[in-house]
């Protein structure tokens, strides 16, 4: 059997963008047997960060707020776009202090993860912040008025269950962070830090 080989890029043409949130791209593809596609298209998003932050006595900094995608309150955990090629920890990192007020001083990556195969859509960078400590107000200027709950795990896997954190990002990010065998965690040294 022949081996399974890429599709080439004959051409691609932008035809919607709105930087730097959202570019479009009509894509003629040629699949490996030959045949051409001429209008596969190709999402591309800010690649983003999202953080399971646990307190010292294992509870989870869960965001509630309005997600118009979604069009609806929801639980969220804190994440954000990486800005111009900035290191995904760092921007973890700036996101939690940010949107929470939190910090730690224990970071682990739970991976990295393209949102849709098919179409790009950006790249999560999960991560855990664990022992996290309250050190400034909230200083997001974004469009982001949210409840910061605490929830133990099993609370926030009920929630989950419910729909109640409907975002593919939190719910990896939860399943990664709390079964621990699923992928070995990454201990980021605190020199990185």
């Amino acid at each position: 059997m022949k081996p399974l080989e890429p599709w080439q890029v004959v051409s691609s043409r932008e035809i919607y963008s709105a930087p730097p949130w959202i570019h479009l791209f009509r894509q003629t593809i040629r699949l490996s047997g030959g045949r051409v596609v001429d209008d596969y298209h190709k999402i591309q998003l800010l690649d983003f960060a999202v953080i399971v932050a646990q307190t010292t006595n294992g509870d989870i900094l869960v965001e509630r707020q309005y997600r118009h995608g979604l069009e609806r309150v929801a639980l969220m955990l804190p994440a954000g776009a990486l800005h111009n090629g900035e290191d995904a920890l760092a921007a973890a990192k700036r996101e939690l202090l940010e949107e929470t007020g939190y910090t730690s001083d224990d970071w682990n990556s739970l991976g990295k993860f393209t949102a849709n195969a098919n179409y790009g859509c950006g790249t999560m960078h999960l991560f855990t912040a664990r022992g996290i400590q309250k050190i400034s107000a909230i200083n997001s200027d974004d469009l982001e008025e949210m409840e910061i709950l605490f929830m133990p795990p099993d609370e926030l896997f009920a929630a989950i269950c419910k729909g109640e954190m409907p975002a593919l990002s939190s719910a990896a990010a939860i399943a990664l962070a709390t079964h621990q065998e699923i992928c070995r965690l990454q201990k980021i040294s605190s020199s990185k830090a």
